[in-house]
Order: structure tokens, then sequence, then C-alpha cells
């Protein structure tokens, strides 16, 4: 009996001992959960705050220059210098870095002398032109090779003869590409002249050659305030009086395209930029406003429109300054507040900082757009400019934008593209969107059926058949959803794109048979009903399920041919202007239903499962049917579970990725038409961040996208738990 004892206190104290590791270590694991997901939502915490922190100008030195007659600045790409055109002529090289005491113009280079105009091309080009008293025009491209002023001729030959009258040029405008070129001045008789260059290879030399074609330009009416050359040598915009004259190159005479009024009633226009690429110009009014105008195709015809107008709360603005590739600009209120705009965010600045004590004669940004340069005088001040992510705020986020080209605001994700001019489009709307859609159509494939089948195989299925059932839907949530994803773009798509009114048929009609089979088996005589065992009847619907799938399919070709002309696309196209994609919704609905069924129908079969059997059995004790006592005590009492489990296969539908990845077409449009594509947030993930590059506003902005998605998760999961533990407390007393 000793020893009895001893043994049973021995495996007493193995006992407690396993148990107290088996509680720390449950313990450990559900803090390490916790931990790594808290440890997650501050690492993108991490990556996504830097987007939202505030523009910032800080000085970096200021010296005195002996240059004077500034027609304009340019900062190269190292930010170590600065080349300095004159009016008249001049170009010198400027050390930004100089120490104190050494001459910071380390160079000069007469280009020209007494010249009557001068341009500059767009910032990222570099190309500067002087024109003369006899019509002709100096192109330059200036470049700093070990340390000294070198110019390089862009075009072919230094000096172009612009006027063949040899009329003095008093305005000049300039554009060189690597295939185009385009020079457009104005006389001193106010005629406009323009040459067009095109390379091309020569015939015996295969050489890139420059080929030279001088246009006939249309008259103007009006005095040319400024002129703008967008560096596809198609376009000129002239400023003159208060309109802005279209004028069209492609051919071999200038061609006027429109001419629009930019003074909307109000002041005169004093001047005309370009932002980066040239497809806005920034017109700066007398009243100090600054408005924005692109082309874009209404009617079938291009027009100029304003887009927004950008004011100051202190003044005028002055010395509008464009970035070299971002869609932005820097301009100088009345009071010397340095103001930043961004054509995303629109019209609020970005940037404000107190800098001038008074408007400086001149500004310039860097190409990184990390310094600006402001002159007056002799007086040059170099600052330093934190403003990396500009194209990202919440407007641009999450409201409509009115971008280049567009006939209206609109949410538009479009993070790359063919150029470094083009405009950023970062919006996360359509890409929620697309998420909720795809989840919305999944869910609606996914849910009747969960819930059905885990209904009757709880409640009405023979154990027997259960023991096969439950764990065979169970291992199809084993299957990887990149097959899923493959299948669905690769075999099921054509299908549904050649057979859609048969699915349609389909989802008619099978649930008319289900009903048809049932009224028929209760209305067979109660001697045959026996015969079929209980919980068997599934197996006599299977036949009459596949034999109606197959007719529906079968009269598809039938039916398409004598309503809808043998084209069921086109006809919903042109018809019904209902656009059909092969990589649809709801072909991601019906692959993406595989996915989420096991999920929702594993929970809400263990929920309806495990409801007591006395609850069920006093039910029907007390006169109730089968169906009275599933509805009014089963049901309800499993309610917890069959709403987390539809809860649970909402959140699976919302992070999924390869489904979606491989058979949505991947195109983040706005729009609940079922036939059309998608994007989802984790397919955005997915496809773009391997090329982001790291640290860039695309790159942070999949970071949010990434914690959006983990929002998202976190809310489904708590509002289930919530709406569980309340439903439980309701029916608890069952």
């Amino acid at each position: 009996m000793a020893d009895a004892g001893a043994f049973l206190t021995d495996n007493n104290r193995n006992r407690q001992r396993k148990d107290r590791f088996a509680r720390y270590g449950v313990i450990a694991g559900g803090i390490s959960v916790l931990l790594t997901l808290v440890l997650i939502f501050f690492y993108l915490l991490y990556v996504i705050v830097p987007v939202f922190a505030p523009a910032r100008v800080t000085p970096v030195q200021s010296f005195t220059i002996p240059l004077t007659q500034t027609a304009a600045v340019r900062v190269n790409e190292q930010n170590t210098h600065a080349f300095h055109f004159s009016s008249e002529g001049q170009i010198s090289l400027v050390a930004l870095s100089a120490r104190e005491g050494q001459q910071p113009v380390t160079q000069q280079q007469v280009v020209m002398a007494n010249p009557t105009s001068f341009a500059a091309a767009l910032p990222n080009e570099q190309i500067f032109a002087y024109g003369d008293q006899s019509g002709g025009v100096t192109v330059v491209k200036p470049l700093i090779r070990q340390g000294k002023l070198i110019m390089s001729e862009p075009l072919t030959a230094p000096y172009i003869q612009l006027d063949s009258q040899g009329k003095p040029l008093v305005r000049l405008a300039v554009s060189v590409r690597r295939q185009v070129a385009v020079l457009v001045g104005v006389t001193q008789d106010q005629r406009l002249v323009a040459n067009v260059f095109h390379r091309g290879s020569g015939l015996d030399t295969g050489e890139q050659a420059w080929q030279e074609t001088q246009l006939v330009m249309p008259a103007i009416d009006h005095p040319v305030t400024d002129m703008v050359v967008t560096p596809d040598g198609r376009t000129v915009y002239v400023l003159n009086g208060r309109q802005v004259t279209v004028i069209d190159l492609r051919h071999t005479e200038g061609r006027i395209r429109q001419q629009t009024d930019v003074s909307q009633g109000a002041g005169e226009p004093v001047a005309m930029t370009a932002l980066s690429g040239a497809n806005s110009l920034l017109v700066t009014g007398s009243d100090g406003k600054v408005t924005q105008w692109f082309e874009v195709v209404k009617a079938g015809q291009r027009q100029l429109i304003p887009a927004r107008t950008f004011s100051a709360d202190h003044g005028a603005l002055h010395r509008v300054v464009p970035e070299y590739y971002r869609k932005g600009f820097l301009a100088v209120q009345d009071d010397g507040r340095l103001t930043g705009y961004y054509m995303a965010d629109s019209a609020a600045p970005v940037l404000e900082a107190r800098l001038f004590s008074q408007t400086p004669d001149l500004m310039v940004i860097s190409p990184r757009a990390d310094r600006l340069l402001a002159i007056a005088g002799e007086q040059w001040q170099l600052f330093k400019v934190s403003n990396p992510y500009p194209e990202v705020s919440f407007s641009s986020l999450w409201q409509k934008v009115w971008y280049e080209g567009y006939p209206e605001p609109d949410y538009v994700w479009q993070s790359t593209s063919g150029t470094d001019e083009s405009e950023p489009k970062l919006s996360l709307v359509p890409v929620v969107f697309g998420t909720l859609k795809a989840a919305f159509y999944a869910l609606c494939f996914a849910i009747p059926l969960a819930l059905a089948g885990a209904i009757y195989t709880a409640y009405f299925m023979s154990s027997s058949m259960r023991k096969v059932v439950k764990p065979t839907i169970e291992i199809m949530e084993a299957l990887p959803t990149v097959i899923l994803g493959f299948l669905a773009g690769i075999w099921l798509a054509p299908i549904v794109e050649n057979n859609l009114i048969g699915i349609v048929l389909s989802v008619l009609v099978l649930p008319l048979v289900m009903v048809a089979v049932g009224l028929g088996w209760a209305m067979l005589p109660g001697g045959w009903q026996r015969k079929m065992p209980t919980g068997l009847h599934i197996l006599l619907l299977m036949p009459a399920l596949v034999l109606a799938g197959y007719l529906c399919f079968s009269l598809s070709p039938m039916v398409e041919q004598a309503y809808f002309g043998g084209d069921i696309r086109s006809y919903l196209t042109n018809n019904w202007g209902i656009g059909y994609d092969q990589r649809n919704a709801l072909v991601v609905g019906i692959a993406m239903a595989f996915a989420v069924i096991p999920t929702i129908f594993t929970i809400a079969e263990d929920a309806i499962y495990s409801v007591p059997a006395h609850l069920s059995s006093g039910s029907l004790a007390l006169g109730a049917t089968p169906w009275q006592t599933l509805t009014r005590v089963v049901l309800l009492t499993a309610s917890p579970g069959i709403f987390s489990a539809v809860m649970m296969g909402l959140g699976r539908a919302v992070g999924e990725t390869m489904i979606v990845l491989m058979a949505t077409g991947n195109t983040p449009i706005m729009d609940w038409n079922i036939l059309e594509g998608l994007r989802t947030l984790s397919a955005t993930i997915a496809i773009e961040m391997p090329e982001s590059e790291v640290g860039s506003a695309h790159y942070r902005v999949l970071f949010l996208a990434a914690f959006v998605l983990f929002v998202f998760t976190f809310f489904f999961n708590t509002l289930a738990e919530i709406v569980r533990q309340r439903l439980r407390e309701k029916y608890k007393s069952l």
C-alpha cells in the first residue's frame, strides 16, 4: 500500500509538472503572438509615418557674387555648382560650396554679344537659347568637366537662323529631347517663326543626324507675353493678351487648335510657365493667383481647362518656380513667405516658411528638389529643402484628385509610368474598393453554399456520410490558393466567357430544381420514403443537379444565338453599356468561394453540431417539426459560432492574394459590375513591392496599403468577437 501511495504521489507530481509546463507554454505562445502582432503594427507605422512629415526649409549659406543682369540660374545634379546666364550673353560657373575667401565664380564664357532674347527649356532638359538682332539663335547646353565649364552643341550647329527675314527676335521658346527639338521665336514685328528638328539616320552613313524643318506660323493678334513648347515637339502654347493660343506643330505649317481666355474674368495674365513635362500650364494673374491649366478631351475635341487655382493668405504669389520632375512648384508671397504647392494636394500649400525680408529677384530649385537658391541683386542665399513625399497626403490617398489630362477629378491608382515626368496617382480608394468587391462576390457564392452544407451535414445527414463529407470539405482548405488562382485564370475564365448564359441559367435553375426535387420527395407515398435511409436524401438530389447544370450549359449557345445575336459580350457592351473582362469578379467569386467555403463550413458545422441534443429533443417532444426546431432552437443557439464563421470567411477573402492576383486582370477600377476586373490591396502589394524603390513614396504607400489590410482584418475579427459574445449572452439561457 505504501508503494502504491508513493507511486500515486509521484504520478500526481509529474502531472502537475506537465500541467504547469503546458500552462506556461501556452501563455508564452500567446504572448509571443500578441508581441509579434504589436511589432508588425509598429513596424508598419515606422515605415509609413515619414510620408506625412511636414516639409522643412533651413538656411545653408549666404554669399555675395558680383553677377548682375541675371536671366536664369540652374543648379547641377550634385548641388556643387550653379550656372548663371546673364541677359548680356555671358554664362558663368558659380561654386556653391566655395569656402570663405575663395572666388565663387570659377569661370565665365561669352556665348553671344548683345542678345535680344533668352529662353530656357524645361529645367530637366538643361537647354538654353539666345536670340540676336539678325533672327539667329544660339542653343547651348552647359556642362561641367573636371571642374571646368564647357558648352555642348545639342543641335546640328551652335548657331541656327530662325527667321529667314533676319528680324530681331524679342521672345524665344526652346525644347530639345533625344529625337525631337523645337525652336519658336517672336520677331520684333510680332511674327511667329518656328523650326522643328527630328533626328534620323542618314542614307549613306546610317548615323543619327538632325533634320530641320521650317514651319509657316499663323498670325497672332495680341503681343506675346510668354511661350511654352511641349517636349514632344507637337504643341506650342502662346500667352497673348488675356488668352492662350494653342498651336499644333505636327504639320508643315503651324495650325491654331484653340484659343482660350485664361483671365477667368479676373486680372490680366502676366506670366506663364510649365510644370514638369509641359502637360500643365501655370498662369499667374495680375491679382497674384496662379491657375493650373491643361488639355482634356471632351466631346471628341481637345480643350484647355482650368483645374485648380492657388492663392496665398499673405499677398500675391511671385516667382513661380516649378520642380524638375515632380508636379509641384514654389512661390513667394508679398511678405517674403515661401510657399510650396503640389498638384495632387488640391490647392492647399504643402510648405510654408518665412524666409525673405523682401521678394527675391529670382529663385531656382535643384534637380533633386533638395536645394533652393534665391538671388536678390548680388546677394545669393542657399537653402536646404526637405520635402521628399509631397505626392502623398490625405487628399491624394482618399479623395478625388484632378490629374493632368483627366476630364474630371477621379480616384486613380497608377503608381508607375513610362517617364519620370508623369504624375504619380496613388489613390488607395480603387484598391480598397476592389478588395471589398472581391470579398463581397466571393461571399455571395460561399455563404449560401457553406452554411447550407453545414446545416445539412450537422443536423440532417447520417453519421456515416458525415464522416466522409466533413473531412473532405476540410481537406479543401489545404489546397494551395495558387493552384486555385491558376485554374481560375487559365481554365475557368474561358469557360465562363464561352458559357456566360449557361452560368446565369444555372444560378436561376439549380435552386428551382432543388425545390422541385424536395416537393417531389414530399409527395411520394410513405412506403417509398421509408426505403431511403435517413440522412441519405442528398443522393437523390445530386443526379438532378448535375443533369440540370448540363442542360443549362447545353442550352447556352442556342439562347445566345436566338436572343443576343450570337455574341453576348458584344450585346452587353453595345446595348446595355456593360463591359466584359475575361478575368472578372464573377471568376474571382467562384474561385475564391472554393477557398472560403471550408473555413465557413468547418466553424459553422461545429457550432451547429455542438448544440446540446436535449434542446432539439425537447423541442421535438413538445410537438415542433424538425424545421421549426432547426430555425428556432438550433440556429439561434449556434448563431455565435455561425456569425464567427462568416466573419472568418470575410477576413479570409479580404486577405486572399494569389487567387485575385491571377484571376482578376488587376485593373484598379471602381465599378460593381460583376463582369469587370478589379485590383485588391493584397494583389497590389504582391505585384508592386518587389519593383518599388526602397524608401520612395511608392514603397511607403504600399506599406500603408498593408497597414490598411492589417486594420481591416483586425476590425473584422474584433467585430466578430463582439457580436459572438453578445449572441452568446443572449441565447445562453436556451
